[in-house]
């Protein structure tokens, strides 16, 4: 072991000071962050039709906002977020609750809770206290008892209760996502392929009986997806409008402000939604890889998190967070290109809202704090 090394670990089993922490904190990423916002400013600015008021400054605010509560996060000593994973998950599923009961009602669904001045989606809270709480569980684990079925019933059931609260809302998309995001802190855990394989043929086995359960407009988009000309003035209409806008980007794009579909109105949910399209529509294919790369270059941040983490919780933190924000990007954009049925899934730190940019900078925050303390000393492996 290097002396450097050894004075790092010396340095974190004391405890880091302020200024200590403010050096160990990842700048690049930050910077990283701030232009994925700024990408963002930028095309909700268009959304506004070229005026900040509409969009913009709101994003802008909020980001800011964001970066604070970011920083304050990342100062929190990760063992002392991992003995809280719990307590986080609980106040999650009782937000969770509160929605199926004095939920704000919202284009047909029941998903949003007044707290105070504040309108919060929990179910994009609880895609993050998930897998806090999963890697708390699964870190102190060894190998032998990841492969006990009998160890792996706790927390499968804390997978499938918000699953279930969240389908209730309706919210098929983002009950999908928050199943994945389990699955695969499940798997970095290290739990066996064939359990997996199990899970798979039940829910093709499922899957006819869960379709006669959609409802009709979520069945209508699966029609839609296989058939958008069906019905092109009615369920088809977004995804024609935004393969329209996708394509007539061309290779460099139409020029800042200058995208007809968005700004004739054609293009719906232009700032939330759809607004990739309407990124792609001004600077073209450039313009939308170039994001893209961006984008990928946050989910590989959690990914190293995960690789250089000496402890298990932070590993399993960089994992499911990374694959939160991976899923948030992946199917927003496979929506939006006709890849998938349509579905309400921003783009993280670009499209227009507050629940998802205040729970992707918490998340953020979370993966900060994993890195600033990665030599942290954990308790001893369980038997």
């Amino acid at each position: 072991m290097s002396g450097v090394y050894e004075r790092r670990l010396l340095r974190v089993e004391r405890g880091f000071g302020v200024l200590e922490k403010l050096w160990a904190v990842p700048w690049g990423f930050v910077l990283l962050l701030c232009a994925v916002a700024g990408v963002g400013y930028v095309a909700l600015y268009s959304a506004g039709g070229g005026a900040p008021e509409l969009y913009a400054s709101k994003h802008a605010l909020r980001f800011g906002f964001g970066v604070v509560v970011m920083l304050c996060i990342a100062f929190v000593d990760i063992r002392l977020i991992a003995k809280l994973s719990w307590l986080g998950y609980a106040i999650g599923i009782g937000l969770l609750v509160l929605v199926a009961v004095h939920g704000q009602v919202g284009k047909g669904a029941q998903r949003w809770v007044e707290l105070g001045p504040v309108q919060l989606q929990p179910s994009e809270l609880m895609k993050i206290l998930l897998v806090l709480a999963l890697a708390s569980w699964f870190h102190r684990a060894s190998w032998e008892r990841v492969g006990n079925l009998l160890f792996l019933v706790p927390p499968a059931i804390a997978v499938l209760i918000p699953v279930g609260l969240i389908l209730k809302q309706p919210n098929l998309g983002t009950a999908l996502i928050t199943g994945m995001i389990g699955a695969a802190v499940f798997w970095s855990a290290g739990v066996r392929w064939w359990k997996f394989a199990l899970v798979g043929i039940a829910a093709g086995v499922a899957a006819p009986i869960a379709y006669d359960h959609l409802h009709d407009y979520q069945r209508a988009r699966i029609t839609t997806f296989l058939d958008p000309e069906s019905d092109p003035l009615g369920a088809g209409y977004n995804i024609i409008q935004s393969k329209i806008a996708l394509g007539s980007g061309g290779m460099w794009g139409k020029g800042f402000l200058q995208g007809t579909q968005g700004h004739l109105n054609f293009l719906p949910e232009k700032q939330t939604d759809f607004i990739f399209t309407m990124i792609a529509e001004e600077f073209g294919l450039v313009g939308a890889v170039g994001t893209l790369l961006l984008l990928a270059l946050v989910v590989a941040f959690a990914f190293l998190v995960a690789l250089r983490c000496r402890h298990q919780y932070g590993r399993l933190l960089g994992v499911g967070l990374g694959t939160n924000f991976f899923l948030y990007v992946f199917v927003n954009v496979a929506m939006v290109t006709g890849s998938i049925p349509v579905g309400g899934v921003p783009l993280p730190l670009i499209s227009h809202g507050g629940s998802a940019m205040l729970t992707a900078m918490v998340g953020f925050g979370l993966l900060m704090s994993a890195w600033v303390h990665r030599d942290a000393e954990f308790a001893a492996t369980k038997d």
